[in-house]
């Protein structure tokens, strides 16, 4: 991972607390073991909805509300906002009541295959028109995996490829739907979301402002650092770090999060994603100070996201310092093992408390 040294004078930042708009929890066990992270840091967080079996139903989405709000201290104030996942057959009522009912608060496309539990994704987008009319009219925000997984397509060009074939000709179609293009990872998205219109957005990870491509194969293969959409070369970190604080309220906090335990993640077909949800602030905050941009940590991280989706503004406020803050090389709960991002560096930021 990369480092820049240090331009910031300040050791103290008192932000509006933050919000994660992208992040999965799971479910059982893992869920039990995660939910707190991302709980601790953020006021919400948009739940990624690609389960075993999915959720496609506003019961499914209620239910699963409740694990999550029971994997947490009775007292949390934490809000989950659920999320539908968009299948080839997906009926738009469903999509539309869940919404207006306030059970979903956006939709997620998954191009079929693309990532970790996409199995039941979209197969053309075409196909699923009839949801995407209807969402447009009512307001719901449509969240995309801006990849295409054609065989013929190399893995580091998939998502340039996909705002061209599939992305550029949604937006002509549909010119009043709002879109968040997912954690994006290329100059080409960064560039597409910057020329569009005001109901275009994306969120940035910290992983992807912190490795690039070569990252994963430094002194043999880093399978922890695996994740999908995959990083790229150097040249789009930095087009992402210079998105991110760039004050522009169409980019924000979206973590990514995806834990797997280590037997997943190395072994012959390993799992892709990566799990930073414990230290994902003090991440971002590294970032910003490398970059002499903490004056923009906040709007990234608490403002522009709530903004875009037309949500108010968190009330309460968070802490962080410059520190010393080693990440440990494993973070265990009974049978669970995983190697959280950044794990044995110190990232010289602490998360303090709420205020």
């Amino acid at each position: 991972m990369h480092k820049q040294q240090q331009t910031s004078a300040i050791n103290s930042l008192r932000i509006r607390r933050p919000d994660d708009w992208h992040v999965h929890l799971r479910d059982d066990d893992m869920l039990q073991m995660v939910a707190h992270y991302t709980a601790h840091q953020f006021g919400r967080a948009i739940i990624m909805p690609n389960l075993a079996p999915p959720i496609t139903t506003a019961a499914a989405a209620i239910e699963y509300r409740k694990r999550i709000m029971s994997a947490l201290p009775a007292n949390s104030r934490f809000k989950p906002l659920m999320t539908c996942y968009l299948t080839d057959n997906i009926d738009p009522k469903e999509v539309e009541n869940g919404f207006k009912e306030e059970v979903f608060t956006a939709c997620k496309l998954y191009p079929a295959n693309a990532t970790t539990n996409s199995a039941h994704g979209v197969s053309d987008v075409r196909t699923i028109y009839p949801v995407i009319e209807a969402m447009q009219r009512i307001g719901m925000p449509l969240l995309i995996h801006g990849e295409v997984t054609d065989c013929d397509v190399d893995i580091f060009d998939r998502e340039a490829v996909f705002i061209e074939r599939t992305l550029s000709v949604l937006v002509d179609d549909f010119p009043e739907l709002k879109i968040i293009f997912e954690h994006i990872t290329t100059k080409d998205a960064v560039n597409f979301v910057t020329e569009s219109g005001t109901l275009i957005a994306a969120t940035i990870t910290p992983h992807h402002l912190r490795i690039n491509r070569s990252d994963m194969f430094k002194g043999g293969i880093k399978p922890h650092l695996y994740c999908l959409p995959i990083a790229k070369r150097e040249a789009h970190r930095t087009a992402l770090r210079k998105a991110a604080i760039s004050g522009s309220p169409k980019f924000f906090l979206g973590t990514d999060s995806a834990p797997h335990v280590i037997a997943a993640k190395e072994t012959s077909c390993g799992c892709a994603g990566i799990f930073n949800a414990p230290y994902a602030i003090e991440s971002y905050a590294l970032t910003f100070d490398e970059e002499n941009a903490l004056d923009k940590l906040e709007g990234f991280a608490s403002i522009h996201g709530p903004n875009f989706y037309g949500l108010p503004l968190n009330e309460d406020y968070i802490l962080i310092e410059r520190g010393e803050n080693k990440v440990p090389e494993h973070i265990i709960s009974g049978d669970i093992n995983i190697i959280p991002f950044h794990n044995s560096e110190d990232i010289s930021w602490v998360y303090k408390c709420a205020t």
